[in-house]
């Protein structure tokens, strides 16, 4: 388990002013990965003009990027440091991903060096910062394969309740981290918008199912945990080691066709209803820049424990991670209105029934084997008291209860031109905050 290092020290502070302030989601303690390329043609750096520019790795601090290809062709590092930031040179960080921890480790601190106050590659390195408003992103990597949990015992409780009210949570749950293999092709980076999506439905009382396009989009928050070092077929990985296998953690939205979802669950699970999208945030947080927000993972004494492959002392003492999330909405009034989106929910991943450990000890105890890039999805995080809810099908209580927003609309669920922004961010006393930046997606009207 990493723990707290020098590059977490909260008197730390940045050349990049931008990285000081006090509401950055990316102070120098942070120093996220990514993959990035200037979207704005016509901007001449000399490596490119433009969109025409080929993707790469960049780290964010303060509001801009630190071009990872640029920095290595300054030949400002050691050997061993140039070596990593020419693989943060390509289109992908599984490269990095798979070099394992300490890698990515000894790049994170190099960086923080370079980024701090006082530092004598400063002036040559301020050449490669690109503003993170003048670029696109890519997804951080190829994702292989995609699974995702259903970690969140509030939110399976809360929907079981509307699926099967004599009995909400089924007797696995508190036993198996859930999870079903969902659809990679169709994972896409933050400012994502994709066609309502056209399932099979059967409305209670008719005689036969229908197709269209889906009466009940829904979102879900989540976080997605991408897999660093791999682990062979057939060995599956002890939870002692589970956390070794983590490069980082991003924002990931779920999204969910919850009519298609409730006709098509039974028996094998989601399908249609939900591998038509899902977006994630383009910052993936190195578990690394966590420590400082680890808690106690703690199960009440009248819940079963944990198997003992699930268990480990260091689990206990600070498996859980300690991440505000927020949901916010804009629908197409307040944008034309330019009202701004307003908060749906906040929840906290502390809420997860089982840890990273646990999901990934589990998720190879068969001898699955886990490549660099694959990504893990949280499962929706929901919270116990009204206003953290995940969900939209938990707000409305099935649609049965329309959420006001302030501007006087309502929804039961998604219509087409709303736009769902996620956030999260991470505090602890005597520490500097750090976040994820956002996960945004909208849908557009059903393709014909």
């Amino acid at each position: 388990m990493i723990g707290i290092n020098e590059t977490h020290d909260p008197t730390l502070r940045s050349w990049v002013t931008s990285a000081n302030g006090p509401h950055t989601d990316f102070p120098i303690q942070n120093l996220p990965f990514g993959i990035f390329r200037r979207a704005r043609a016509g901007t001449v750096t000399g490596r490119g003009v433009g969109a025409d520019e080929t993707f790469r790795g960049g780290v964010a601090i303060g509001d801009q990027i630190l071009d990872l290809r640029a920095a290595r062709d300054r030949a400002l590092f050691d050997a061993p440091t140039r070596e990593l930031l020419s693989v943060c040179s390509e289109p992908t960080l599984n490269p990095l991903m798979a070099l394992g921890q300490e890698a990515a480790s000894r790049l994170r601190s190099s960086l923080s060096k370079a980024l701090r106050d006082g530092s004598a590659r400063a002036t040559e390195l301020a050449a490669d910062l690109v503003p993170q408003s003048d670029a696109e992103f890519s997804l951080p990597a190829v994702i292989g394969d995609y699974t995702d949990f259903y970690a969140s015992i509030h939110h399976a409780t809360t929907v079981g309740r509307q699926l099967r009210p004599d009995e909400p949570l089924l007797p696995n749950y508190r036993w198996i981290p859930i999870a079903y293999h969902g659809r990679s092709s169709s994972i896409r980076v933050s400012e994502h918008a994709f066609p309502r999506p056209v399932g099979q439905r059967f409305v209670k009382g008719a005689a036969a199912p229908d197709v269209g396009p889906t009466r009940r989009l829904d979102f879900e928050l989540e976080m997605g945990i991408f897999i660093g070092r791999g682990n062979a077929q057939g060995r599956a990985v002890p939870i002692a080691d589970a956390e070794s296998h983590v490069f980082g953690l991003c924002l990931l939205n779920d999204w969910s066709a919850r009519d298609v979802q409730g006709w098509e669950y039974q028996p094998l699970g989601p399908f249609l209803g939900k591998n038509f999208a899902t977006t994630i945030s383009p910052w993936v947080v190195t578990l690394e820049a966590l420590a400082p927000f680890r808690l106690p993972f703690t199960r009440a004494s009248a819940e079963p424990q944990p198997l003992p492959y699930l268990e480990h002392p260091q689990i206990r003492a600070a498996g859980a991670l300690d991440i505000a999330l927020e949901v916010s909405l804009e629908t197409p009034h307040m944008r034309a209105a330019r009202q701004g989106p307003e908060a749906l929910a906040r929840s906290n991943f502390r809420h997860a029934y089982w840890t990273v450990a646990q999901m990934i000890a589990h998720h190879t105890s068969n001898g699955c084997n886990l490549l660099p890039g694959d990504l893990l999805g949280s499962g929706t995080i929901s919270g116990t008291e009204p206003g953290s809810e995940g969900c939209l099908l938990e707000m409305t209580r099935g649609g049965q209860k329309p959420v006001t927003l302030p501007n006087g609309e309502t929804r039961t669920f998604l219509q087409d031109g709303d736009e769902i922004i996620f956030t999260a961010a991470c505090h602890a006393p005597n520490r500097v905050s750090i976040g994820f930046g956002e996960c945004r997606g909208a849908i557009v009207p059903a393709v014909d």
